[in-house]
C-alpha cells in the first residue's frame, strides 16, 4: 500500500482503534478466512492458556498451521482468556503446534493481539521469560515458512514471541510497540496522563514501521476500522496471504533461513 493512500490519523487515534472491543478477534479471522481449522489444545507441559489459540487450517487447498493470541469480548470472557496475555504455557503451546507443522511441512500463520505476556507471579514461577526467548531462537531457524499479522495491539515480547517471520503485515490500524504508551510515560515522564503524546514519540503505527522496513506490508482496513466491516477485512488478508503463501512455498528451505536471518539482522541494524 502507499503511504499517500492511507488515511490521516494520529498514533493515538489508531491505538484507540486497536484496543476497540469491537475489533475482530484472531478466531473472527481463523473462523472466516480459512476453509477449515481444528484447535489443538496445550503445552504438553503444564496446561493449555486460552490467551493463545491455534491449530491445523487450510486455506484454498493448502494446510497450513495457524496460531493467535486470543482477546474476549466480555468480562466473562476475558477473564478465561486472561485480557489476551499468554502465560508461558500459551507460548510453549504455540511452539509446539510450530514444531509440529515443521515436520509436516505446513506453513505457519500468526495473528498478533497482545498489550503484552502476563506479568503475573504464577507466569515468572513458570518461566516466563524462558519461554518467550525459546520462541525467539526456535523460530529463527525453523524450516518452514511463517508469516505473522498485527490484527490490535503488539505489545513487547508477549508479541514479538509470534512474530519473528518471513514477512510480518500489520493491518492499518493495528500497533506495535516495545511497552504501552502509558507504560512508556510513566517511566519517562514519571506521568501516565502523557500517553497520547508518547505514542507520538514511540513511532508504534504501522506506517511508522513500514517507513523503517521494520514490515512488509500494510494491509487496509475499512472506514472506521476492522470492525465496521469483517468480510472486508477478512478478504482483504486473505487474498493477501494467497498472494505471498505460495512464493515463500516455494522457496529452497536455505534461502528461506537465509532471508528470513538477513532480514532480523537488517532490522536490529535500523534499530541501532
Amino acid at each position: 500500500m502507499d503511504n499517500k493512500d492511507i488515511k490521516t490519523l494520529s498514533a493515538w487515534e489508531r491505538l484507540t482503534i486497536a484496543r476497540k472491543v469491537e475489533r475482530p478477534t484472531a478466531l473472527d479471522y481463523i473462523d472466516n478466512i480459512f476453509d477449515s481449522f481444528i484447535e489443538l489444545h496445550g503445552d504438553r507441559l503444564f496446561g493449555d492458556d486460552a490467551a493463545i489459540v491455534g491449530g491445523l487450517a487450510t486455506i484454498n487447498g493448502v494446510s497450513v498451521t495457524v496460531i493467535g493470541q486470543q482477546k474476549g469480548r466480555d468480562t466473562k470472557e476475558n477473564i478465561k482468556r486472561n485480557f489476551g496475555m499468554p502465560n508461558p504455557e500459551g507460548y510453549r503451546k504455540a511452539l509446539r503446534l510450530m514444531k509440529q507443522a515443521e515436520k509436516f511441512k505446513r506453513p505457519i500463520i500468526c495473528f498478533v493481539d497482545t498489550p503484552g505476556a502476563y506479568c503475573g507471579i504464577g507466569a515468572e514461577e513458570r518461566g516466563q521469560g524462558e519461554a518467550i526467548a525459546k520462541n525467539l531462537m526456535v523460530m529463527s531457524s525453523l524450516k518452514t515458512p511463517i508469516i505473522s499479522i498485527f490484527i490490535g495491539e503488539g505489545g513487547s515480547g508477549g508479541a514479538l514471541a509470534l512474530a519473528v517471520a518471513d514477512q510480518v503485515w500489520m493491518l492499518e490500524n493495528s500497533i506495535y510497540s516495545v511497552l504501552s504508551p502509558e507504560g512508556f510515560a510513566s517511566i519517562l515522564w514519571k506521568d501516565a496522563k502523557r500517553a497520547k503524546e508518547a505514542a507520538e514519540v514511540m513511532k508504534i503505527t504501522a506506517q511508522d514501521l513500514k517507513g523503517y522496513d521494520i514490515i512488509e506490508k500494510v494491509i487496509s482496513e475499512p472506514e472506521g476500522g476492522a470492525h465496521t466491516d469483517l468480510n472486508l477485512m477478512c478478504n482483504n488478508i486473505k487474498n493477501t496471504l494467497l498472494e505471498e503463501l505460495p512464493k515463500l512455498i516455494d522457496k529452497d528451505e536455505k534461502i528461506l533461513l537465509q532471508e528470513r536471518y538477513d532480514r532480523f539482522r537488517k532490522i536490529g541494524k535500523v534499530i541501532e
